[in-house]
C-alpha cells in the first residue's frame, strides 16, 4: 500500500496524527497586550519601555535632590545648635547689672539702628592683673540697615571723664570698677549716645578663634616696627638684641598672634607720629576683618565644628538671633560706605599720670557717627589726636 511505510501524516492546521495533540495556552490575564507596534511589551524601542525609563531617571533625580536638601538641613540645624550653646554661654558670663544700664530697642536689628559697645581686654589670662583688668579697646559699633551701612566710633582709653559714682580718672577705668555696666553708662555719659547691647571680648583668648578660621586678612595702610613687646624668643640675650614687630605694607593673612600684635602696637618707629588713636584703627581693622571671616561662605559650613570655639572669648547680652541678625548685616553692608571714626583729646600729665582731656571736636565727630552730619576727617598731623570720621577702608 503506498503510503504504508509512513508512520504518521502531517496534515495542514497543526494537527499531527499518531500524537496526542497539544493544547492551545490559555492566556494569562497577567500577560500584558501586545504592543502596537508588533513588537512584545518591554523589549527595546516599544513606548512602554521608553515610558518606564524616564520614570526611573525623574525617581532618581528626586531623590538626590532629597538627600542634597536633607544634608543641607541637618548641617543647618547642627551649626544653629552650636552657635545657640555658645551664645548661651556668652549670655550667662554677663553680670545682670549690665542689662539694666542699656536701652530697650524697639525692632529688629534687620531695620532699626542699633548701637553696639565693644570692650576689649586682653588681661584675662594673667593672674596677677585678672582682678584689675581695664579695658584696653572700647568701641562703639552703630548699625544703619537702611543705608546698608556700619559705622565704628573708637573712645581713647586714655581719655580722662567722669566716671558715675567715682569722679574723674581714664574712661577704661571704669570697667575695672564696675565691670560693663558702669563702662555702659559711662560711654553714655561721655558720648550721649544711647547704647542697646554690649560684649566684651577677650582678646587674649580671640587668638582662638582667628586660628579656628584659618586667619584673616588685613591691608596693612603702611610699615610698622613696633617696640619691643611680648617678645618671641625663649631666651633673654636674645630678646634683647630683638628691635620688634615687623609689619609690611599691604594685604596680609595673619593668624591668632600676629593679629593680636597688629592691634596692640602702640608705637610705630618708622612713624613717631601714631599714636593711640591709631591703635585703635587698627584695632577697628581687626574687628572687621573676623566679623567678615565669620559670616564669609567658607566659614559657615564649618559651624557645627566651630560654633562653641568662636564664641569663647565674648560675652553679651545679644541672643543667638540677634547675632545672626548682626552677622547678615555686616554680609550686606557695603565697605565702601563703611564709616570709621574717633574721639580725640588733648594729652595731659598730672601726678605722673599721662591723659587726654577732651577734644573740643568731639560732639561734631560723634554727630557724625550717628549720621546727623557729612564725615569730616581728622585735621593735618600738626593735631595728631585730633578726632573725626573717614569713609571707606581708608
Amino acid at each position: 500500500m503506498a503510503g504504508a511505510d509512513k508512520p504518521y501524516r502531517v496534515y495542514r492546521g497543526g494537527r499531527v496524527k499518531g500524537r496526542t495533540p497539544t493544547l492551545p495556552r490559555p492566556k494569562s490575564s497577567s500577560r500584558k497586550a501586545a504592543s502596537p507596534n508588533g513588537r512584545p511589551p518591554g523589549t527595546p524601542g516599544t513606548p512602554g519601555r521608553r515610558t518606564r525609563r524616564r520614570f526611573g531617571w525623574k525617581l532618581r533625580i528626586g531623590l538626590i535632590v532629597l538627600l542634597v536638601v536633607t544634608a543641607v538641613v541637618a548641617w543647618g540645624v547642627a551649626s544653629y545648635l552650636a552657635f545657640g550653646r555658645g551664645v548661651s554661654e556668652a549670655n550667662s558670663r554677663l553680670d545682670p547689672s549690665a542689662r539694666t544700664a542699656l536701652t530697650q530697642q524697639d525692632g529688629l536689628l534687620l531695620s532699626t539702628p542699633t548701637t553696639i559697645l565693644l570692650l576689649g581686654t586682653d588681661h584675662a589670662s594673667i593672674p596677677t592683673r585678672a582682678g584689675a583688668r581695664r579695658s584696653d579697646s572700647i568701641l562703639l559699633l552703630r548699625t544703619d540697615p537702611e543705608r546698608h551701612r556700619l559705622a565704628y566710633l573708637s573712645i581713647p582709653r586714655d581719655l580722662r571723664v567722669d566716671v558715675p559714682g567715682h569722679g574723674p580718672n581714664k574712661i577704661n577705668a571704669a570697667f575695672q570698677l564696675g565691670g560693663a555696666a558702669l563702662a555702659t553708662r559711662t560711654v553714655r555719659a561721655v558720648t550721649g549716645v544711647e547704647i542697646n547691647h554690649v560684649a566684651t571680648v577677650d582678646f587674649d583668648s580671640f587668638k582662638g578663634v582667628i586660628d579656628a578660621v584659618d586667619g584673616i586678612s588685613i591691608d596693612v595702610p603702611a610699615p610698622i616696627l613696633s617696640n619691643p613687646f611680648d617678645c618671641p624668643f625663649a631666651t633673654q640675650a636674645r630678646c634683647d638684641r630683638w628691635p620688634g614687630w615687623r609689619f609690611a605694607r599691604g594685604e596680609q593673612t595673619m593668624d591668632g598672634r600676629r593679629a593680636l600684635i597688629y592691634a596692640r602696637v602702640r608705637e610705630n618707629r618708622l612713624n613717631p607720629s601714631e599714636n593711640d588713636l591709631t591703635r585703635g584703627a587698627r584695632q577697628q581693622q581687626v574687628l572687621n576683618a573676623v566679623t567678615a571671616k565669620l559670616t564669609s561662605p567658607t566659614t559657615l559650613p564649618r559651624m557645627p565644628m566651630i560654633g562653641d570655639d568662636v564664641l569663647e572669648p565674648l560675652t553679651t547680652d545679644l541672643s543667638a538671633w540677634e547675632v545672626l541678625q548682626l552677622g547678615w548685616l555686616r554680609f550686606r553692608s557695603s565697605e565702601s560706605r563703611t564709616l570709621r571714626c574717633r574721639l580725640g583729646g588733648y594729652p595731659e600729665n598730672s601726678a605722673g599720670q599721662a591723659f587726654l582731656t577732651g577734644h573740643d571736636d568731639n560732639a561734631a565727630t560723634v554727630a557724625m557717627f550717628l549720621g546727623n552730619s557729612a564725615p569730616q576727617p581728622p585735621l593735618p598731623r600738626s593735631d595728631p589726636l585730633a578726632p573725626g570720621c573717614l569713609v571707606g577702608s581708608g
